[in-house]
């Protein structure tokens, strides 16, 4: 039986997760949900790690939850599931708490939980003829996976309205018009178009990056006086730095620099 997460670790600090299931559309699993925990965890501690790129195999990225397990809640209390949710939803949105930049190769359709995963990434790449849509009430069901928080931050108001309300379907190049995903390309390109975000991530300074990250978590500062403050401390931690050291030198012997994250 083969893996429900594959994991590919790269020289230049990229990891890449390919979601493994493509006969069930890579439907989010029991098994996948726990090969996903012990995964982000490890990657948690990596510290060499750079950037990390999330893809589905097959012809789709994830078609979110597994539907069958969902028809069979109906007779369970609302705390029990209440619990399992939260778990699932946490358990999957951890990718938030990387300290580097990570990046949604959308190859297929995401749907639900699927398309709130890739939401839940930096930034976002699809196929030109993805189908991304969260046709929760279509199925009875109110949102989940913080896709009430993650489409509005990513999309804005208006556009998590309509595709709420009404379970409208984008495709990657409609996504890509309403800035719900960076760019929509050829499915056989996705991956590659990701890979080479990730290199260039991925050859920047370490520090400054997983900062930078941070600085921009949750929709950014929520003033401009709380972004001084923050910039003033953070801006000095690379200022110490080797690297800046390097970056400056670099520049002016005209060559790529070689950042170590020191």
């Amino acid at each position: 039986m083969s893996q429900p997460l594959r994991v590919e670790r790269h020289a230049n600090g990229v990891a890449v997760l390919t979601l493994n299931d493509p006969d069930r559309r890579n439907a989010m699993s029991d098994d996948m949900t726990a090969a996903w925990k012990a995964t982000i965890a490890e990657l948690r501690a990596d510290a060499g790690l750079r950037c990390a790129v999330v893809t589905g195999a097959g012809t789709a990225f994830t078609s979110g939850g597994n539907l069958s397990w969902l028809a069979d809640t109906n007779a369970v209390a609302v705390p029990p599931l209440r619990d399992r949710m939260l778990e699932f939803y946490r358990t999957w949105l951890a990718i938030r708490d990387l300290e580097v930049p990570t990046i949604a190769a959308v190859n297929g359709h995401a749907i639900g939980a699927g398309l709130a995963l890739a939401l839940a990434c930096d930034l976002r790449y699809a196929a030109a003829d993805a189908k991304l849509a969260v046709p929760f009430t279509a199925l009875g069901l109110h949102p989940g996976m913080a896709t009430t928080w993650l489409l509005p931050e990513v999309a804005g108001l208006p556009l998590a309205r309509e595709l709420l309300f009404t379970g409208r379907v984008l495709t990657g190049v409609e996504a890509e018009r309403h800035g719900l995903v960076n760019g929509a390309v050829a499915r056989e390109q996705v991956l590659a178009e990701a890979l080479a975000t990730a290199e260039r991530i991925a050859a920047q300074a370490p520090i400054a990056t997983r900062l930078t990250k941070v600085a921009l978590a949750n929709g950014g500062h929520r003033d401009m006086e709380s972004a001084l403050r923050w910039e003033s401390l953070a801006q000095p931690v690379t200022m110490a730095s080797r690297d800046m050291v390097e970056g400056l030198t670099a520049q002016r012997e005209k060559r790529r620099p070689e950042f170590t994250g020191e």
